[in-house]
């Protein structure tokens, strides 16, 4: 039995000091700060912030396929040197996707004696394979992801209305979440030169969410099912997703640290490591979704981290357009969204409601994201008043290509425990980890 002693303990009923005792690999007690705990070893932190692990559910591990994109042992150690402990990755880009059992054992398989934190995962919708729906389920995957519009990978095609007709009756009846990428495909003019962001941007318009979103809407409230819009990047469809969950259709959002970060009109032209989709928009629809995150339309923030090889961005030739759409910055994700609440007046229980709490809720993990007796010992020493500049030789995704490049960010990460055990320590000089324990959910 140990401890972990922090003045600035973030609990689900607020901050306050407390001495957090850890018995195995759950939370025993949550004791006064200075109470005496004989037989116990007693860490004290101090002043920094002890957090619950985050749990980041929108991960692109590409692995088995494409794992020179990404990886389980790169991915899921800078999860932990970023204070994630548990991660849920999607079907694609991963080959094969995971849209029928073989491929989850596939990917099981895969993640095997790699894992420095916790990891889920979900299955895919796609023409046709409806029936394999439910057997995905009976084997664990945590919800489905379904694209409505061509997802950038072959093995993975997009579904329209009369997929999801024959997928959300069989969710629903299961209570598993249909996570959806909402963008609709309705023309928009081809960018001219492949350089300039703003014509990237104005290639994927904002109707292209609306459109999609209001028809997953009406199908969640036909269906019944729970549906999730992931990455929104227009604050213009608040109104409609507060609109659909006040006539009771079971309905959650997120969105991510990139939409909350940066805007459209500071990207620098020919710089691809900013493209992803859908894309950054300007600086009003950043502030909007902070607007959503604060009235709680917007549920969640997490990474959607989705790097690839280096060469796919074609940092050389600056082709936007031409370039793999996909933000990195799971090991950032923190930090960068700390930053920009506590600019907003937001505080520290604000960011772990949305991006630990929140989120284990969403996919059912009721022992993870709190720091609450028998819940799991996932635990992150955090500093507030820290402040870094990023840089690349200390980024542990498998390529260290990140808009996050040269940023100044506010909060860092001092130590993560998963289960009661120290998995990243920052202190340590040599980038390495205590070992592999990580365990796979569901």
């Amino acid at each position: 039995m140990h401890a972990l002693r922090s003045r600035h303990v973030v609990t689900p009923e607020g901050t306050r000091p407390a001495t957090v005792v850890v018995e195995g690999e759950r939370i025993a007690a949550i004791e006064p700060y200075d109470l005496a705990l004989d037989g116990c070893r007693v860490e004290d932190l101090g002043e920094l912030a002890l957090l619950p692990g985050l749990v980041d559910t929108h991960v692109h591990l590409n692995e088995p396929g494409r794992t020179d994109w990404e990886g389980f042992a790169t991915a899921t150690a800078a999860a932990a040197a970023g204070g994630i402990t548990t991660l849920v990755d999607m079907p694609l880009n991963c080959i094969p996707a995971t849209t029928d059992v073989a491929a989850l054992r596939r990917k099981r398989r895969a993640a095997e004696g790699q894992l420095h934190v916790d990891v889920g995962f979900y299955g895919g919708v796609i023409p046709g394979n409806a029936d394999a729906l439910e057997p995905l389920i009976d084997a664990g995957v945590l919800g489905f992801k379904a694209f409505l519009i061509e997802s950038g990978v072959d093995e993975l095609p997009h579904v329209g209305e009369s997929d999801l007709r024959a997928a959300l009756p069989r969710l629903a009846a299961r209570g598993v979440p249909l996570l959806a990428h909402c963008e609709l495909d309705l023309g928009a003019p081809e960018p001219r030169d492949p350089r300039r962001y703003v014509e990237y941007l104005e290639s994927r318009p904002r109707s292209w969410e609306l459109e999609a979103i209001a028809m997953l809407t009406r199908l969640g409230e036909e269906s019944g099912a729970r549906v999730h819009v992931v990455h929104l990047a227009c604050a213009d469809a608040l109104p409609m997703l507060g609109e659909a969950r006040s006539r009771g259709v079971a309905l959650s959002v997120e969105t991510c640290p990139h939409y909350l970060s940066f805007a459209a009109e500071t990207i620098p032209d020919g710089d691809p490591r900013f493209k992803c989709a859908p894309p950054i928009r300007e600086s009003d629809q950043r502030e909007g979704l902070w607007g959503g995150l604060r009235e709680g339309v917007v549920d969640l923030v997490v990474s959607d981290h989705s790097p690839c090889a280096p060469a796919l961005k074609r940092m050389h030739e600056g082709d936007v357009a031409g370039a793999w759409g996909g933000i990195a910055g799971l090991q950032l994700s923190l930090s960068a969204t700390y930053t920009e609440a506590h600019e907003r007046g937001f505080s520290l229980d604000d960011v772990v409601r949305w991006m630990a709490e929140a989120p284990a809720r969403f996919v059912g993990l009721a022992n993870k994201g709190r720091i609450a007796v028998g819940c799991d010992a996932d635990l992150v020493a955090f500093d507030p008043d820290a402040a870094f500049e990023v840089e690349r030789r200390a980024i542990l995704h498998r390529h260290d290509l990140t808009p996050y490049e040269g940023r100044t960010l506010r909060g860092a990460v001092r130590a993560t425990w998963l289960r009661g055990e120290r998995v990243w320590d920052a202190r340590s000089a040599s980038w390495t980890f205590s070992r592999v324990r990580g365990r796979m959910l569901g």
